[in-house]
Order: structure tokens, then sequence, then C-alpha cells
């Protein structure tokens, strides 16, 4: 027999309004009411009805991601991969479909009306913010419901966001090299035109001017964040005239690059070069041992998916509520990859 929600709710006591929000993942419900809400619910086996709450709400119950086709490389990169699932989980359990739209990208602002139009969707998910992104603009004119995955610099209107605190990650993470004596520190920083990019520079610039370091630019590059980019990277930087004793990766993808390199050049990580990298916290990249591999920025991806898509889900299902902010921070866990610097 199927239980439907108000069955469930009553078997618990409970209003339906409350095992609603417990089911969904609102934060203000008790955590003992919760954990006895979803006991409840895995014993019935209880599924929402979406054509049901869709025809009682007027909702479409589906929110949208939309991918141009010049970053639809991301489908395929494990950090994309955990958002999606960490949301996707968040969507299936209360009772939302995802829908992922790959176009042109010249076609997206088409894509963003079209869904509109459609009533495709109750709302959607931005990712890959740029510096001056148009589609909080967009998005805001439309009347949509959306959130920003990231930030994005110098849009004076307010638009709700989940973001991890990236200049603070990359200024401790550069300190951390500084207080084991290195002095000559790359930055294998992402694609110039990313938010995160100069979020994150910005964050290596503040530790180096405290160290009293100069800034050199031929430390510093910028590229789409793949494992032969992080190989290409450190190859040709040890060439230089006064090579770096220390990389600052922006992706586990990249570092995994310089490690190669580095093993290809008969360099010891973490003894002869070191090593920090950011996003260790993924399903398909796990950073475990006794030891870590890796020195990380430890982030969770996933989580970050799933604190996204309750957050979305809550400007959808309380019109008017927001802007939504939250800012993430990043815990520095010490591996194997970093050391004092050679003499």
């Amino acid at each position: 027999m199927t239980v439907t929600l108000k069955q469930l709710a009553a078997s618990l006591g409970l209003s339906p309004t409350t095992v609603s929000r417990a089911l969904n993942g609102f934060p203000e419900v008790n955590p003992a009411t919760r954990k006895r809400i979803l006991q409840a619910a895995a014993e019935v086996e209880y599924r929402p009805n979406t054509r049901a709450k869709s025809l009682a709400t007027g909702r479409a119950q589906a929110i949208g991601h939309v991918i141009p086709v010049s970053t639809s490389h991301e489908i395929v990169n494990p950090i994309f991969a955990d958002f999606i699932a960490g949301a996707g989980e968040t969507y299936s359990s209360a009772g939302y479909e995802m829908i992922l739209r790959i176009v042109p990208d010249e076609e997206e602002a088409r894509a963003y009306r079209d869904l509109v139009a459609r009533g495709s969707v109750d709302g959607v998910m931005v990712h890959a913010p740029l510096r001056h992104d148009p589609r909080v603009a967009l998005l805001s004119e439309l009347g949509l419901p959306f959130l920003v995955h990231g930030r994005t610099s110098d849009v004076a209107r307010p638009y709700s966001w989940l973001d991890i605190n990236n200049q603070r990650a990359f200024r401790r993470a550069t300190q951390f090299l500084t207080e084991f004596g290195h002095r000559r520190i790359a930055l294998i920083n992402g694609l110039e035109n990313m938010d995160f990019v100069h979020r994150r520079r910005n964050g290596y610039l503040d530790a180096l001017r405290e160290a009293g370091l100069p800034v050199d630019e031929a430390l510093m590059r910028n590229g789409e964040m793949t494992e032969p980019y992080g190989y290409r990277a450190v190859t040709e930087m040890v060439q230089l005239p006064d090579p770096p004793t220390a990389f600052l990766a922006s992706s586990m993808i990249v570092a995994y690059g310089l490690r190669r390199g580095l093993a290809d050049l008969g360099l010891r990580m973490g003894r002869d070069v070191s090593i920090i990298t950011h996003d260790d916290d993924l399903s398909y990249l796990p950073n475990q041992g006794d030891v870590p591999v890796f020195t990380t920025t430890k982030s969770s991806v996933r989580e970050a998916g799933r604190r996204a898509a309750r957050m979305l889900l809550q400007l959808v299902e309380e019109p008017g509520t927001g802007p939504l902010t939250q800012l993430m921070e990043s815990a520095l866990v010490v591996g194997a990859s970093t050391g004092p610097v050679r003499k």
C-alpha cells in the first residue's frame, strides 16, 4: 500500500508541514524529530507523489541545470559530478526531478527564457560563475528562483549563492608553505575569467605580502584544470633560473599532474618539492591513508551540492525568501606532500 504524506504525518503525530520540511532537509527541524521522521519514512518506503504534488502546488517539481557547450567537459569532471550527486540526493528526497540541459554558449540565455516560458522548472542552479556574470541580471529579470554555486564579483543587485571561502583557504595554504621556509611558491590556478580564480589568487598574494615576499608573475599560471595542465606546469617551471620549491594547485586533478611531473623529473614530492592542493574530498579521487597523500584545503563538494539544493528549494517553496547566502570554510589537512624547504 502506498503511504501518503498525510498518513505518514498522522502515524507520527506530527503536522504534514513538519514532516515535509524534515524530508526536504530544512535545518530548523529538531534533529531528533528529523531522525524519527526519516526512520519512519524508510520503514514504510515512503516516496513523494511527484505528480500529485505538482497538481497541488502548480509547480513543475523540477530544477534546471543549464551547461554551455564550452564548459560541458565539466560533466565528466569528478568535482562537478560530486556536486550534482549531492544536489540530486536532495532533489529526489524532496520529490523534485533534475533537468540537465547542454546548449551552445550563444544560446544559454535563450535556454533560460525557454525554461521559463514552458514552465519546465521551478528554479535553476547556476554553475561556474564568471567575474561579471550576466546570468544574475537575466535570471532576476525573468523572476525565476536561482542560486549560484560560487559568487560573481561586481554585481550590485542581491542574489542567492553558496561558496567556499576561497581567499581565506589559499591565504592559509600559502602561509603554511612560508612557515616551512618556502620563498618560491607557484600558483597553478584555473581559467582567468572564473570568479573563484581571482579570490584564490588574492589569498595567495595576501600571504606573500604578509611574509614580505615579492610577487613573481612567472610563478603564476592560469588554465583549464586538467591533469596534463599540472604536468606541463611543473616540468616547465623547474627549468626556471630560480625554480619554485612549492606548488599551490587549484584542483586535486591538477595536483595529480604535478605529482606525475615530479616523478618523471626524479624529484620527490614532500621532500624535494612541496604541493598543496584544493578539493580533496572527492568520491572518485579520495585522499586517504593514515597520512593523506596530499596536504589539502579540504572542501566537500558533495556536501556543497546538498546545501545548495536545500537553499534553492527553500527559494522555490517559500516565495519572497532570500536572498540566501552561505560561505563554507575549508580545513587545512596536512599530508605527505609538504615539508620544509631543502637547503
